[in-house]
């Protein structure tokens, strides 16, 4: 089983205290089996300019993490592929989901992977299978 993670996850794995369901949840998980969309990297990297623009400091810091990141899941980073970019397209009919979330959401419905996101609202219709770390039950 592979498990795609949203950026709310791998954001909370970053703190200093991360929320103890998620950091319990990721200790069940061999590594290998994690996947990071680069949709997450270009959310992360937003995150790191806008940062920038107050505390380049805390920037740099943020940079160095988000280059950690690519190299640790170098070989599981996932495009976004035509089969994914078709399947985003079905998501979107008849309710709407917003275009990372549906992308990410298409993602995981394409390769068979598990979402894993707190925002377990906003891809509830997709038919992609989702937890939410955040919570004790997942």
């Amino acid at each position: 089983m592979s498990y795609l993670l949203d950026t709310n996850v791998v954001s909370e794995l970053r703190k200093k205290r991360p929320d103890p369901h998620v950091a319990d949840w990721i200790q069940t998980v061999p590594n290998n089996e994690i996947r990071v969309s680069v949709l997450v990297l270009g959310e992360l990297r937003l995150g790191v300019e806008q940062k920038r623009r107050r505390d380049p400091a805390q920037a740099e810091a943020l940079e160095r993490w988000l280059d950690g990141i690519e190299t640790a899941y170098a070989d599981r980073i996932v495009p976004i592929t035509a089969d994914v970019a078709q399947e985003w397209g079905r998501l979107n009919v008849p309710d709407p989901i917003s275009t990372v979330d549906g992308l990410m959401a298409a993602t995981a419905k394409v390769h068979g992977w598990t979402l894993v996101t707190r925002n377990t609202k906003d891809v509830a219709h997709s038919g992609a299978k989702v937890i939410d770390p955040f919570t004790p039950e997942t």
